[in-house]
């Protein structure tokens, strides 16, 4: 008995000192960044208030923060990022199911995935703003313009970082598997979906991005609402202060939209959560 105590203690005392060595990294890289983020707001600040025509042009970060602390007493800025923010979930959603589901089933049938392939390739070559007057027409001024060019944004990459995920599974899995009787679905439902994951859940963060780009490309088109319409509203009165403070509150959207994804990844995947 007591040997198997002290073979036990080992493992206690492994698994807090693991995360302990894990919390101090995450909180040194942390304290990195924020020390890096003050030096360079710093810097700014200081080189656009010893120049009347660099704060005009780029504006200053206690200006930008004056005009952020401005929206958010009148309401505008919770009003226009949660319209921003409604149009680009439901694009990425759209999106990335519609992707994911045809970039999965290409897995397939190998003739017609070479099939599509360079229509693939064509659609995705288009500039997502070449589409927009398109899209106008198409579906009028409203939200589902705006969830159109987002979803178009996203889809793409959804399918191809999809497929990449299902082609590159082991193909000696698969042989184990047809040689144990498993049927071509259900190679596809156990071993293909699962061994997608990692590609997908990359591809889901890489199309946050896309899918507030196209949200906002939207907003400049034809809107009265949302991040979009501010900075080109503020833009075009030349206030560069307030057309960063929109700027700001996009990159906050797509930090908290990219949280979420990494914290359903880890969810659904939890052995990456020792990564």
């Amino acid at each position: 008995m007591a040997r198997s105590t002290d073979s036990s203690e080992p493992i206690a005392v492994q698994i807090p000192g693991r995360r302990w060595k894990k919390f101090r990294s995450t909180a040194i890289v942390l304290a990195t960044q924020i020390v890096i983020l003050a030096i360079f707001l710093g810097f700014w600040d200081y080189a656009t208030s010893q120049n009347r025509a660099a704060a005009f042009m780029f504006g200053s970060p206690s200006a930008i923060a004056g005009f952020l602390g401005q929206m958010a007493r009148d309401g505008s800025l919770w009003r226009d990022t949660y319209v921003t923010g409604l149009e680009t979930l439901l694009g990425f959603f759209v999106g990335n199911f519609v992707g994911t589901v045809i970039g999965l089933s290409l897995w397939y049938s190998r003739f017609v995935s070479r099939v599509v392939e360079p229509f693939v390739i064509a659609v995705g070559s288009i500039p997502i703003i070449a589409l927009a007057p398109i899209i106008i027409i198409w579906f009028g001024t409203g939200l589902i313009s705006k969830v159109a060019m987002s979803t178009l944004s996203v889809v793409i990459v959804a399918l191809v970082t999809s497929y990449k995920g299902a082609v590159g599974v082991d193909p000696d899995q698969i042989n184990l598997m047809r040689t144990l009787g498993a049927s071509k679905f259900q190679i596809f439902r156990k071993l293909v979906v699962p061994a997608s994951l990692t590609d997908i859940f990359a591809g889901l963060k890489l199309t946050v991005g896309f899918a507030l780009i196209g949200a906002i490309v939207g907003e400049f088109m034809s809107s009265s609402e949302g991040l979009g319409h501010a900075i080109f509203k503020a833009g075009s009165l030349y206030v560069i202060p307030k057309v960063f403070a929109a700027l700001v509150a996009t990159i906050a959207l797509a930090l908290i939209l990219t949280f979420i994804v990494g914290k359903v990844e880890r969810l659904l995947m939890p052995w990456r959560r020792q990564l």
